[in-house]
């Protein structure tokens, strides 16, 4: 009884502010896995054109 009392389980903030409402599936998703990959993607190719272009060169 003295966990369900926590802060955590709180439905509303001790200041009094209500968090809203939750993020959809796809939404969670895009924030915590699509983002990331496409980040990941856009460095990968960054780094692979920026060495392709250094080989040239050199070449």
């Amino acid at each position: 009884m003295l966990l369900m009392s926590s802060p955590a389980f709180a439905l509303i903030h001790d200041d009094g502010e209500d968090p809203g409402p939750g993020l959809s599936i796809g939404q969670t998703l895009g924030l915590y896995v699509g983002i990331p990959v496409l980040l990941f993607l856009v460095i990968a190719g960054l780094v692979t054109a920026s060495d392709k272009s250094r080989k040239k060169a050199k070449g």
